[in-house]
């Protein structure tokens, strides 16, 4: 195999451009949706991670620009160090996301099952203890990671001192596939994190299509005038995001690892990641519905 990098196709490059683009619209108007309909309700731990949620969102926004100029540009030129920002970033973002979709639907699942409207973990005070936890971890983790290992060659380490591709070759990003090679450990740490988050996904979406039957069974056709009804739907949104934007990507990624060579399809299954951001139109749907009902009982 070549060590020479494949440049992205014009096919490639117009698709990536345009899910990013798309996503930095529809992020931004959704982060003043989640922004504008959680500001005033601090009471839950859901509502907490939602919070966690926006950050994590609009941290990644911030380096979603970057993303559609290099692709629309076909040249990176800005440096390697904030290649490997923006490169972990998307990374980091689609992680974090996933541990807070997954706080949201399993107290969601607790709450329908256990038939409490409250749990001492209600509590705001743990729930930010919680919040400030997982960035902990994540800031203690992803540092030594990001600076020392990310994007660093396995033959870098090796007695004939090969040049890394990226210490000299400016105009290229987000290529960091062939830098796999030899490193056992991490590629078996990419298969387990992806069989983890491919398992979990559909099992959560399993477990709220349940739910969803039973509350339609329960309410028929007033099951719309509940509240409870809409907050296990805006549940399935977020179940159906792990599966739609998460899945497939993970899916690819564990045949991704051993054909390194398709690491431009790699990148166009991870730009579908990016579509998570989207979740927050569900507050836009759920101030509409809200409107049409009060102006039905007006």
């Amino acid at each position: 195999m070549s060590d020479e990098l494949e440049p992205l196709s014009v096919l490639s490059r117009l698709t990536l451009v345009s899910i990013y683009s798309l996503v930095l619209v529809i992020g931004i108007i959704g982060l003043a949706l989640m922004i504008h309909f959680l500001q005033s309700n601090m009471r839950s731990v859901i509502t907490i991670a939602m919070l966690n949620l926006t950050l994590a969102h609009f941290l990644f926004l911030l380096t979603v620009p970057f993303r559609i100029y290099y692709y629309a540009a076909g040249y990176w030129g800005l440096g390697k160090m904030l290649c490997k920002v923006v490169s972990a970033m998307i990374h980091v973002h689609m992680y974090m996301a996933f541990v807070f979709y997954v706080v949201i639907l399993v107290i969601r699942l607790l709450g329908f099952h256990s038939k409490k409207d409250r749990y001492e973990f209600y509590r705001k005070l743990h729930a930010f203890g919680a919040s400030v936890a997982v960035w902990l971890v994540m800031f203690a983790v992803i540092p030594p990671i990001f600076f020392f290992k990310y994007g660093t060659d396995f033959q870098d380490n090796t007695t004939n001192n090969k040049t890394n591709k990226m210490s000299t070759n400016d105009s290229h990003c987000f290529q960091f596939g062939k830098h796999l090679e030899g490193l056992i450990g991490v590629r078996v740490l990419n298969y387990i994190m992806s069989s983890v988050i491919i398992i979990v996904a559909c099992v959560l979406t399993a477990l709220q299509c349940h739910v969803m039957v039973l509350l339609i069974r329960k309410y028929g056709r007033d099951c719309m005038s509940h509240q409870e009804f809409w907050a296990q739907l805006k549940s399935l949104c977020f179940a159906l995001v792990l599966l739609v934007c998460f899945v497939p990507y993970h899916v690819f990624r564990m045949y991704y690892l051993g054909h390194l060579y398709l690491q431009n399809t790699n990148e166009v299954f991870l730009s579908l990641t990016a579509l998570s951001c989207f979740d927050m139109l569900t507050f836009l749907r759920r101030g509409h519905c809200y409107m049409r009902n009060r102006a039905r009982t007006v």
